[in-house]
């Protein structure tokens, strides 16, 4: 498996990707791969933090860490990650993750959110985002809303998160 950053080129295969991998998705609005195109084209975009996954040539996962704050501290919120259903289970989204915390740290977060399974991302360090000080800007079941620490020396934090504004979620801090 390879693991690299998106390129122009890939933009049509990643939508058809995100759309596929969430069509039968338990948690999804059916927006997903719209999504993605809206936060490439915003001011929270990492073009270093939008990455695929290929095995044997063939584009089979995507996921996109974007910017985002907890009070005055930028933080990475990831969101989508997206695997095509056949290749689901298989270590794709674990080693887009892996690469993408790796990258990020390098980049100076210390901090990456998500809003997802409470049996996926545990395994990939990831805790419910209060035991951290990171409050939901809606609400959602706690184990839900997790977040991970990027790097052993981030500073702590403490505030509600605000997301993009591509992500359609009113952030009353901003």
């Amino acid at each position: 498996m390879i693991i690299r950053r998106e390129k122009t080129a890939d933009h049509g295969v990643i939508y058809a990707l995100v759309r596929n991998a969430f069509a039968s998705a338990q948690h999804a609005d059916g927006s997903e791969h719209d999504l993605v195109n809206a936060l490439r084209k915003g001011r929270a975009y990492i073009p270093h933090l939008s990455l695929v996954a290929e095995m044997d040539g063939r584009i089979v996962g995507h996921i996109m860490f974007t910017k985002a704050k907890v009070g005055n501290t930028a933080v990475l919120a990831l969101a989508p990650l997206s695997v095509l259903p056949e290749y689901q289970r298989r270590g794709v989204g674990s080693a887009l993750i892996q690469e993408g915390h790796r990258i990020a740290g390098e980049l100076g977060y210390g901090y990456s959110i998500v809003l997802g399974s409470e049996t996926y991302y545990p395994r990939l360090g990831y805790l419910p985002a209060d035991t951290l000080g990171i409050r939901a800007p809606f609400d959602v079941p706690r184990e839900n809303f997790m977040a991970c620490k990027l790097t052993d020396n981030a500073s702590a934090i403490q505030g509600t998160a605000q997301y993009a504004k591509e992500f359609g979620i009113d952030n009353p801090e901003q």
